[in-house]
């Protein structure tokens, strides 16, 4: 492992910066917090503050919902082809300025370069996707089993929404609820996290720069997320609640959205075993490895979590695995040489280091990394634990950072129980040669998503969830704009009989 040093800002980041809304949006307008406070926002790499930003407070939330309910009516009136063109120009607009979106997320999240325009692409790919489907929300015509009377079935915006996005993903997260939101036909509160919400504001502006009408979408960036997605919650105006974030503040905020009975999206957290079995291609599984497990330092929910492999590869898959992980390069994301950026906060990397610690007192050995790397910023270099006990922390936890512990298993019954040893069913990695037996650990594992020889399976084609206490819903392909529609069915006599 290297480790590039830290620099300052340059001319460049400095005018990206000065570029990005420092405002709230509210009724399509940014303006102040009611209360004048701000807050900071701090780059990962440095613990440099970046930007301070207006800190949303309850009245703020309130205007900002108030706005919504305003312009729902006539958003929902709006044509599905004007909704689809204005997602449209936003994907070309957000294409366009790629490398800002991309730089950005590297300063405020900590991503390499590389792999923030892979994540510009992928959350660009919500709009593109999503302007598509604007105008293909069908419903459906027929008669009843009697001949009495006709049925009409139609799908309609279930109304004003509230979209709480993780720290992880700045600009897909926002954009896989937005994009479908907008396409249905539903306005918006969005509160982005308080140490990425940079990128959310930026987006925000592309939005109004495409077209989105006033009061449509509404943006409250705070540091106090509760004091003001409460309120939101317990309103009776709002109709909608979409989070993603981890598991326990997802219970909570089921609770609070049943006392109005709200509709909800949620994607919560993930503990993803990664299978290796005996007759896989053990360098297409390590490359595999490596995409499912340091795809953003690992803080992703669909991170490979635990290793599972078979015995009788143990040792040369996690030989061939160390020795890619231990050759990664360290550093601040905007060094081209940088594979491998900070984790997000310093709390971050300190529950990483002791879900280590704990796996090495419990008799795992390392094979590679281990431990925090000095300096400036929230590093961990990248690790490879063997030997790790079944029931280790370690292995019931997100990591959240780039480790990964590997444990054995002797046949398939084995692998089986292992991987559903979790209370989180999100995403599987299954690495085997053997087709029927890849359809048989997708019929056998509790997991809403598998990849098959694959590590990243993400796209905006596809329904991304889980099952279990990963969450409820889907996000992206044509179960996305489902989540913001309800149905309702019109009947009436049929004209034959009149």
């Amino acid at each position: 492992m290297t480790v590039t040093a830290a620099t300052e800002l340059t001319e460049r980041e400095r005018a990206l910066l000065a570029s990005v809304p420092t405002g709230l949006l509210i009724n399509g307008r940014w303006r102040s917090a009611a209360s004048g406070k701000t807050f900071d926002v701090e780059d990962p790499a440095t613990g440099a503050v970046l930007l301070m930003l207006a800190d949303a407070g309850p009245e703020d939330g309130a205007a900002a919902l108030d706005a919504a309910v305003a312009a729902q009516e006539d958003w929902a009136a709006t044509a599905p082809r004007v909704r689809s063109e204005i997602l449209r120009r936003a994907f070309e607009m957000v294409t366009a300025r790629a490398e800002d979106f991309a730089l950005l997320m590297t300063l405020e999240m900590g991503k390499p370069l590389g792999e923030a325009m892979g994540e510009v692409k992928y959350g660009a790919e919500f709009l593109r996707w999503f302007s598509e489907e604007a105008v293909r929300s069908y419903g459906r015509y027929s008669g009843n089993p009697e001949g009495t009377q006709q049925i009409m079935v139609q799908k309609k915006p279930v109304g004003p929404c509230l979209l709480i996005t993780p720290w992880n993903f700045p600009l897909a997260m926002a954009t896989r609820k937005i994009a479908p939101a907008v396409a249905a036909g539903c306005t918006m509160v969005l509160k982005p996290a308080n140490l990425t919400p940079l990128t959310s504001q930026l987006f925000a502006q592309i939005m109004l720069d495409a077209g989105l009408p006033a009061g449509v979408l509404n943006v409250v960036s705070t540091s106090t997320a509760g004091a003001v997605t409460g309120p939101l919650i317990q309103d009776p105006r709002l109709r909608k609640l979409s989070f993603t974030g981890s598991t326990p503040v997802g219970r909570r905020l089921l609770a609070d959205a049943s006392t109005n009975v709200l509709r909800t999206s949620m994607e919560l957290g993930g503990n993803a075993p990664f299978l290796v079995f005996e007759d896989a291609d053990l360098d297409a599984a390590v490359e595999g490895a490596m995409a499912a497990k340091m795809r953003n330092m690992g803080e992703a929910c669909t991170a490979a979590n635990r290793f599972l492999v078979h015995e009788s590869v143990a040792d040369e898959f996690a030989a061939k695995f160390a020795a890619r992980m231990g050759a990664l390069t360290t550093g601040r994301g905007t060094d081209p040489a940088t594979q491998v950026g900070p984790l997000i906060d310093a709390k971050s990397r300190d529950n990483v280091h002791s879900l280590v610690t704990d796996a090495l007192a419990d008799g795992a050995t390392i094979v590679t990394g281990g431990a925090p790397v000095d300096g400036s910023g929230y590093f961990y270099q990248p690790t490879v634990l063997q030997g790790v006990e079944p029931g280790a922390r370690i292995l019931t936890q997100e990591i959240f950072g780039p480790v990964a512990p590997i444990v054995t298993f002797k046949n398939e019954d084995e692998a089986v129980a292992l991987a559903n040893d979790s209370e989180y069913g999100l995403a599987t990695y299954v690495f085997t040669k053997d087709h029927n037996r890849g359809l048989r650990m997708a019929n056998r594992i509790e997991t809403g998503m598998i990849g098959l020889n694959a590590g990243v399976i993400s796209n905006a084609a596809a329904p991304f969830g889980g099952v279990k206490q990963s969450g409820l819903g889907r996000e992206g392909s044509v179960e996305g704009i489902e989540e913001y529609q309800y149905v309702q069915y019109i009947g009436f006599p049929n004209p034959n009989n009149v």
